[in-house]
């Protein structure tokens, strides 16, 4: 796993201005120090294997985010921990994940708040590929689902 350039703690982000790699905490120091090098664009690193994702952000401050690369979604392992895990889920109490729904929403209502979001948002650099027109809604709305799961699933493994 790549390592944060100062610190050595897990590396979220690519600072091609810079061409160093950092920790959510040395990116905040380094990019807060001055506006102008607060204009640097970083790329976010895949929280999988911390590859290059397609998300960029700028600011003197990023929020924690979680990006996945391209190869990581499409790989058939995914869907195949997914289509697992959907079974693991099934076979629980319903009770518990009511639980963790609860207690997502309760985070949401606390984020809203901050001064400045403005500056910290992460969007993409480029679009993604567009949906071939073959692709029927049942398809994407699959690779939706399937895609919210990964995500869900990083986040538990996160916390």
């Amino acid at each position: 796993m790549k390592k944060c350039e100062l610190c050595n703690s897990l590396a979220k982000m690519y600072c091609e201005s810079d061409q160093a790699i950092l920790c959510w905490d040395c990116d905040s120091i380094v990019h807060g120090a001055n506006f102008l090098v607060a204009k640097h664009s970083r790329t976010l690193l895949c929280h999988l294997c911390q590859s290059p994702t397609p998300w960029n952000g700028s600011g003197p401050k990023l929020g924690p985010t979680v990006s996945v690369c391209e190869n990581c979604v499409s790989r058939n392992t995914c869907t195949d921990e997914i289509n697992n895990e959907e079974t693991h889920h099934e076979e629980n109490d319903d009770d518990e994940d009511d639980d963790d729904d609860e207690e997502d929403d309760s985070s949401e209502d606390d984020g809203g708040d901050s001064s400045g979001d403005e500056e910290n948002q992460v969007v993409p650099w480029t679009s993604g590929p567009p949906v071939s027109s073959s692709s029927t809604s049942e398809e994407c709305s699959t690779r939706i689902i399937q895609l919210a799961h990964i995500l869900h699933n990083i986040m538990n493994f996160v916390k």
